[in-house]
């Protein structure tokens, strides 16, 4: 039957096959095991030849390239599609880096953008930054306590938000490439680059990646990796446009900086191993470029707040070996050895860029951290159009008075201060040292020369010009903490040689220095504030503890015989409401004179907030003064200066049969010193042994509100005016 045949056909065929299972089964293995093979040859054929059109070694794929070694537009893949850099500016230095790393961005042929933090909205904008292949460049500062410049308060404190919000993922910002460079001052010991810190730690709880390691650029000459901010931040340049250049050719991690002979190590198992944690977090490469700008690990570990990613924990480890090295050197040199070393390297306090922007403004620089000026007043006084309030409280001759410092470095960054704070801050003398017999050989020279600048000039007494060119006094106010000076007093002694005499103002947060200042014609105090917020507010002291110092420079200033002043500068909204408190201060420090003076607005600088609406009238001025009479019964309103907004206090100790002793007998006091400097200093003398009457014109409450009249008043015919003095 043919049914019957069918089925046995198929059943010998089943059994066959059965039989030969085995045979089957190896034949299909093998097929497939054959096409898996034939698939992934032809896949690396592939990738080998994208990667050649990629590789600069081979002829073709350098024909392909750009001169910066970046990724043509034709080419298949775009690895950096451009550079945009973020600033948050206080006082134009960070805008400043970021026009010029712009600037040398597109000499690479990248489109670059700069922009101001306060012009963009980060909850928006930043997250299409993490597709957008750009790579984000952050320059940010420190500003006072640690906070941010306004301009990038908002974009720091969306970030911060972000970054702490569980509601926020923490890959919100993966994929976002991004450097930090920090501008700061190590001078405040607490609050360095802070801001910088932050952002970078910020943006790495997001999921951004680093593509290097944070910077951190030092305006203290003396702590500063380079010597200026400006080197820090040129340093950190060069550096970055040589990872862009990385990054254009499609390089994930920077090399290990260990290559030989021109190969590179990383290039192979290092690359394939980078990308594939592209979008994480970047780790940071022990290398010796890098550790020029790494915070060490006291830094950051030091604030309660701070976290120290494990990746940095190499760095801190190298840190902590090299400190270890130095510690054993330093024992086993002695500390002769060390006190030479550490001299040798001291740097100077002016750097160039520092060197040009003062004197731009108008100083004369002498060495490494002193300078003159001439003061508007001077100038005045030469044309016979005024003297200063100085001539008017105490007789100084104001076309015979230098305005100078032998310290241009400050310990406060004061808002109201007229310099605009080009000069340099610090707690303690860093920098190396010039003489003072040079300082003051070189400060007369150069205020002469300045004087017989205005030989001819119209209206310039002649009489008074030949007068000028013998300096009678130095107000050692120009700029800085003149106290700061290791050898203040062998300058003072000179002055006094010289016959000239001495008006040194101090910031007071120097009490040992001022016990230790030998006797001054007159001792000013700066009393800026009369309360520790008030004070910290204005005078953004760099110590820590500014307030004791304060009080203590008080208490200094009380144990000195010769004449004190308090120097009151009053800003209207901010220290005008504090006169009880101000009446405690003076009791402390018992000065003898009281100088209360308006603030001088000297024109928009993004280093302070200060405008005109702070300058107070000189009818609230004297308001001010006749409150805090009252409260003062010791003391009296002696003398006024209407054209300077300012008034004097005087101690009742210096009303003599019912007139006014505040001017000076510079003749007597000159004696005097003399004597105390012969006598070794056994010879005492007492700020009532040298006063002179002072002229009715001088008077509070005279018609000629503190104007000589042996002068002609000179009223500008234009807004525009200079607003350099003491």
């Amino acid at each position: 039957d043919v049914s019957m045949d069918t089925w046995s056909y198929f059943h010998t065929c089943l059994v066959s096959i059965w039989l030969h299972r085995f045979y089957i089964y190896s034949a299909v293995a093998f097929g497939i095991s054959l096409w898996i093979v034939i698939q992934f040859t032809t896949t690396r054929t592939k990738r080998k030849a994208e990667k050649s059109r990629g590789n600069p070694s081979s002829p073709k794929g350098t024909a392909d390239k750009l001169g910066n070694g970046c990724v043509p537009p034709q080419a298949l893949e775009v690895h950096v599609a451009g550079v945009k850099i973020f600033y948050g500016s206080q006082t134009g230095t960070a805008k400043r880096f970021a026009k010029a790393l712009a600037e040398a961005v597109t000499s690479l042929n990248l489109p670059v953008e700069v922009i101001n933090m306060g012009d963009y909205d980060p909850e928006d904008g930043l997250v299409e930054e993490t597709s957008s292949r750009n790579i984000c460049v952050f320059l940010v500062a420190t500003y006072t306590d640690g906070q941010p410049p306004e301009s990038a308060a908002w974009f720091c404190k969306w970030l911060e938000e972000a970054a702490n919000d569980f509601r926020v993922g923490k890959s919100f910002l993966q994929g976002l490439r991004y450097a930090v460079f920090g501008l700061g001052n190590s001078a405040y010991v607490d609050h360095y680059n802070t801001v910088g810190r932050r952002m970078d730690r910020w943006l790495w709880m997001l999921s951004a990646s680093r593509i290097m390691t944070r910077a951190e650029g030092d305006c203290n000459v003396a702590q500063s990796k380079h010597g200026s901010i400006e080197a820090d931040f040129e340093a950190w340049k060069g550096k970055f446009l040589t990872r862009l250049q990385a990054l254009c050719k499609g390089e994930k991690k920077p090399c290990s900086g260990k290559c030989k002979k021109g190969k590179c190590k990383s290039s192979g198992k290092q690359s394939k191993e980078s990308s594939d944690h592209e979008d994480r977090p970047s780790e940071h490469e022990n290398t010796e470029a890098e550790e020029l700008f790494e915070t060490s690990s006291e830094e950051e570990a030091g604030g309660t707040d701070s976290v120290i990613d494990v990746e940095d924990l190499g760095n801190i480890m190298g840190h902590m070996k090299k400190a270890k090295v130095l510690l054993i050197q330093g024992e086993w040199n002695g500390a002769a050895g060390a006190g030479r070393k550490e001299e040798a390297e001291r740097r100077e306090m002016i750097t160039p860029a520092l060197r040009e922007a003062l004197t731009k403004q108008g100083y004369k620089l002498i060495g490494s951290h002193s300078g003159v000026k001439l003061c508007r007043w001077t100038k005045s006084m030469l044309r016979g159009r005024g003297g200063c309030y100085k001539h008017t409280f105490y007789g100084i001759e104001s076309h015979r008075c230098m305005e100078a410092t032998p310290s241009l470095a400050c310990a406060n960054k004061c808002v109201f201060c007229w310099r605009h704070h080009t000069n340099p801050v610090g707690t303690e003398w860093r920098w190396k040292m010039d003489q003072p017999e040079v300082i003051l050989q070189e400060a007369i020279e150069k205020h002469q020369n300045m004087i017989r600048q205005f030989k001819g000039v119209s209206g310039v007494q002649a009489a008074r010009l030949e007068e000028a060119l013998a300096v009678k006094h130095c107000a050692l106010s120009l700029v800085g903490e003149p106290i700061m000076y290791p050898h203040i007093n062998r300058f003072v002694r000179l002055l006094h040689q010289h016959g000239i005499s001495t008006f040194l103002v101090t910031n007071a947060q120097f009490p040992e220095e001022i016990r230790r200042l030998e006797p001054v014609t007159q001792l000013y105090v700066s009393v800026d504030a009369s309360t520790k917020e008030s004070l910290r507010r204005i005078d953004r002291p760099l110590f820590k503890d500014f307030w004791q110092r304060f009080l203590d420079s008080l208490k200094a200033l009380a144990e000195k015989q010769q004449r004190t002043v308090y120097r009151l500068t009053l800003v209207k909204a901010w220290n005008v409401d504090e006169l009880k408190a101000y009446a405690e201060l003076i009791s402390i420090g018992k000065p003898d004179f009281i100088e209360v003076k308006g603030v001088t607005y000297c024109g928009e600088s993004s280093a302070s907030s200060l405008t005109m609406a702070n300058v107070p009238w000189h009818g609230e001025v004297v308001s001010f003064v006749q409150e805090l009479a009252r409260l003062l019964p010791e003391y009296g309103i002696a003398c006024e200066h209407e054209h300077s907004n300012c008034l004097l206090l005087a101690h009742c100790k210096f009303q003599v049969d019912g007139e006014w002793r505040t001017w000076i007998d510079y003749g007597r006091f000159q004696e005097l010193v003399r004597e105390h400097e012969l006598s070794g200093g056994s010879r005492t003398f007492t700020a009532a042994e040298y006063t002179a009457r002072t002229p009715p014109w001088a008077l509070f409450g005279a018609k000629e509100r503190g104007f000589d009249p042996l002068d002609v008043r000179f009223q500008r015919k234009n807004k525009a005016r200079d607003i350099s003095g003491c």
